[in-house]
């Protein structure tokens, strides 16, 4: 089945005892057992739940992948991730990445002893240059977060393949409606399923997918072992989102496509940053390696902070909030918001500078939503 009907239709049938068409919400804890391991295959909803199974079936297929695990939030999947190794490990991560995820790794799992290096690899040879006898893995984004820096995933995994590294893609901001990772050779793909795949903005979630059996055993022991599993209700809502993944990720594109041609042209703009621009320095990377730019751009505001404040106050539309991949037009200031965990000269050294705004772009109309930004650069 193609992409449109899997997102409706993969991982789910008609309840077999109503017939009801959505997946029900299966609230309980535990299952009766006919006798002492005698079960249906559920014995304890943080093991496994109908409604969490669903979900992971249907975002797996969606990823082209064997198998899935849900988690409760997007860093919970990382942290299941990061329990794959050892103290002592390196691991070589995307210099430009989530803020949240930098946390993780810079302030939670270095005490745990873990290792982690922090490289450009826009760059692939840089890979090669970071590993040391230590290394055990590549994390990458791709467009990375906040700067829009792209990654060639297919030489990304070669290199790592040939290191014996395991290669993981937060693939949260293109889904797997416009960029696949694992077909191009990426081991382990994870989201932050509380962004498009729930498009909703009314949950919490994480999802890992993987085409291998060892790797996939391996993570579902964290799942269960650990216990960041999402609720039922939680996997209920990202699965109704997903059904329209399709519908909203040509929409966003859309939108995001005609916004960032108007800023481009702004007087008031140093940089607009969006890889279906021609200007983007990865144009051709993004053309060959997925299928849509996505609704996701960041923009240089001349006038710094005190000109960023001023236009964040101003928009009307457009609301200034943390997070992204929602059907509502979201706004934020990188620097003081998703990423005022990364160290100031870091975020100097990438780039992430006081007048750096990054927009997540909705589904509305895509005249009002330039209006909204045009006004508020007046303002």
């Amino acid at each position: 089945m193609r992409f449109d009907t899997l997102a409706i239709h993969a991982g789910q049938r008609p309840d077999p005892t109503t017939g009801a068409i959505m997946t029900p919400v299966y609230l309980s804890s535990t299952y009766v057992q006919t006798g002492p391991g005698e079960h249906k295959g559920f014995e304890y909803s943080r093991t496994r739940n109908p409604t969490r199974d669903a979900l992971e079936n249907c975002l797996a297929a969606l990823e082209g992948a064997a198998y899935g695990a849900a988690f409760s939030s997007g860093c919970a999947a990382a942290d299941a991730l990061m329990h794959l190794f050892d103290a002592g490990d390196h691991i070589v991560c995307s210099d430009d990445v989530y803020g949240g995820t930098f946390r993780l790794f810079d302030k939670v799992f270095r005490r745990q002893g873990l290792s982690f290096s922090f490289v450009d690899l826009s760059n692939p040879s840089n890979l090669e240059n970071a590993v040391t006898p230590r290394t055990k893995a590549v994390w990458v984004e791709t467009p990375t977060n906040p700067m829009m820096k792209l990654i060639d995933l297919a030489r990304i995994a070669e290199l790592a393949h040939r290191r014996s590294l395991l290669s993981i893609c937060d693939n949260t901001f293109m889904t797997p409606y416009f960029q696949k990772p694992l077909p191009l050779g990426i081991d382990v793909v994870v989201h932050s399923t509380t962004k498009y795949l729930n498009g909703h903005s009314d949950c919490i979630g994480g999802f890992i997918a993987t085409s291998s059996k060892e790797l996939s055993e391996r993570i579902h022991f964290l799942q269960n072992a650990v216990g960041a599993v999402p609720s039922p209700v939680d996997s209920f809502l990202v699965l109704r989102g997903v059904k329209t993944l399709h519908v909203r990720m040509q929409r966003h594109a859309q939108n995001a496509q005609r916004i960032a041609e108007a800023l481009a042209r702004h007087p008031k703009m140093q940089k607009v940053s969006y890889p279906g621009l021609s200007t983007h320095p990865q144009h051709e990377l993004a053309r060959r390696q997925m299928s849509g730019f996505g609704g996701m751009m960041t923009f240089e505001i001349r006038g710094g902070l005190e000109a960023a404040r001023k236009f964040l106050k101003a928009v009307q539309i457009f609301a200034c909030a943390e997070s992204l991949g929602g059907v509502e037009s979201l706004i934020e200031h990188p620097a003081i918001m998703t990423h005022a965990s990364v160290p100031r000269e870091t975020r100097e050294k990438l780039g992430i500078s006081d007048g750096l705004i990054r927009l997540s772009v909705g589904i509305e109309d895509a005249d009002d939503l330039i209006a909204d930004l045009q006004n508020a650069l007046a303002a």
